[in-house]
């Protein structure tokens, strides 16, 4: 998104008044490795390019490919063929069906995609055959790594499905090609392309609650069933849960937490996380008592994963942020949303609203109509634009449109994407960061600083119209 023009200066004076506490900070060991770029970082090379405000060269028509058509890659598919603009050259999945049944709705949109399946090196064939400027990798999350590696080296941006990687060494590999190809690669963090995730950065960027202290995310969302639905995400996420404990999934929440707060923008970054796990039962209790298993493995797995991921981020202005990954668990979905500033806080699942000298008390969330009310007065003006046709198009209430519109417009425009390649790193690299502190009982780990200190010169995220 491109800078917003509304008045910064609260932000400018709280970063001055903290000047004093973040010098101290960086003067700690622990806190100067991580900005000098930590765990696998090494010099960027003289002629590599910092990527945090990079706009490529405007593409009048953007050549996508696509790797992975089940059930999230067909929605991307069919979205992105409706889009103007674009010119869908390639489809690949490993099952014909899924390959066949994408072209189909693809070539009815007016395309005609070549189709590759059968083969797990088929994807490279495509890149190398259709010549895309944009590929879109939907794939289990152990293939994002090294598609994204492939599709950058291959002359195409690379968009990825969450997380962006597994290990902090394949997001430094990412970095590091994109760096010297001068190929974006963004993870696609869907949810920061909400209405209320958006109205919330708007209000944030106005000043609305005041300076910011603290976030809280998550992604809570009871999937056991997953173990019983075939081909299909479960089949390979269940064995992830039973190997890795730590928070696998973490940027739905931390997605828009860490935008609103602009970490890794001009104003603070990631500098350390601590994590605790809760036991494992769930899973092993859901598989032993389910007589619908797709896998007669999974009764049998020792699952690893606690039911519940808990972890504190520290920012380097010292601010905190919960994030929590609970996907066994049965209650309600959650993304928690909270922002919390010195003025008041906003909060999602229910959307709660508690302003000092706006709302009625702020002891006392806003009445849902008071909510709607403050809601119409800061609508984000992306979503006053494309709000309406997103929800039609669909994909999570719009938000996966919106997300796949603005990817294309900015390629198209040639404007810089709305996540940048070491955001999609940071959100990801609590993965294997909270792995790391739970097998050490909570020990506090450092964020590998990707931008080795660029972070510094990027522009916030502002808010387009």
């Amino acid at each position: 998104m491109n800078p917003s023009t509304a008045p910064i200066s609260p932000r400018r004076n709280f970063l001055k008044a903290l000047g004093g506490i973040t010098a101290g900070i960086a003067a700690l060991p622990t806190f100067s490795a991580a900005q000098a770029g930590g765990e696998g970082a090494s010099a960027r090379p003289s002629q590599s390019k910092y990527m945090g405000d990079f706009a490529a060269p405007k593409l009048e028509t953007v050549k996508v490919a696509i790797i992975g058509v089940g059930a999230r890659g067909s929605g991307h598919a069919a979205q992105l063929a409706s889009l103007k603009g674009v010119e869908f050259v390639g489809i690949c999945d490993l099952v014909e069906s899924r390959a066949k049944k994408s072209e189909a709705a693809v070539t009815k949109a007016g395309h005609k995609p070549k189709v590759y399946f059968g083969d797990k090196e088929a994807w490279k064939r495509m890149l190398a055959e259709t010549k895309p400027d944009a590929v879109f990798i939907v794939t289990p999350w152990d293939d994002h790594a090294p598609m994204c590696v492939a599709a950058i080296k291959a002359g195409a941006h690379a968009f990825s499905e969450v997380p962006i990687a597994c290990t902090i060494q394949e997001m430094w590999d990412i970095v590091d090609t994109s760096e010297a190809t001068g190929k974006h690669c963004m993870m696609m963090e869907n949810v920061n392309y909400g209405r209320e995730e958006l109205l919330y950065l708007n209000m944030v960027r106005q000043g609305a609650i005041g300076e910011l202290l603290h976030g809280e995310a998550a992604y809570i969302h009871e999937l056991r069933s997953q173990m019983e639905n075939g081909d299909s995400t479960g089949s390979w996420r269940t064995f992830q849960y039973a190997k890795r404990n730590g928070n696998l999934y973490p940027t739905h929440g931390l997605g828009p937490v860490a935008q609103y707060m602009n970490l890794g923008r001009t104003e603070d970054n990631f500098s350390r996380i601590v994590s605790f796990s809760s036991p494992a039962k769930g899973r092993a209790l859901y598989a032993k008592k389910s007589t619908k298993l797709t896998n007669p493995e999974f009764k049998d797995l020792d699952f690893k994963g606690g039911d519940m991921s808990t972890s504190i981020i520290k920012t380097a202005l010292g601010r905190t942020i919960m994030v929590q990954w609970d996907e066994t668990s049965p209650r309600p979905y959650s993304r928690h949303n909270l922002i919390q500033g010195t003025k008041g806080t906003l909060a999602g699942f229910p959307n709660r609203i508690a302003i000092e000298g706006v709302t009625k008390s702020y002891h006392e969330w806003a009445e849902e109509e008071a909510w709607e009310e403050i809601a119409a007065k800061y609508e984000h003006p992306l979503y006053k634009r494309m709000g309406e046709l997103s929800k039609e198009m669909g994909g999570h209430g719009g938000m996966d449109y919106l997300m796949l519109f603005r990817i294309i417009e900015c390629l198209r425009k040639g404007e810089p994407l709305d996540q940048n390649v070491y955001e999609g790193c940071f959100w990801s690299a609590v993965g294997p960061l909270s792995e790391k502190s739970v097998a050490q009982d909570g020990s506090s780990q450092v964020f590998p600083d990707f931008t080795r200190g660029g972070w510094k010169t990027t522009k916030p995220l502002g808010v387009i119209s």
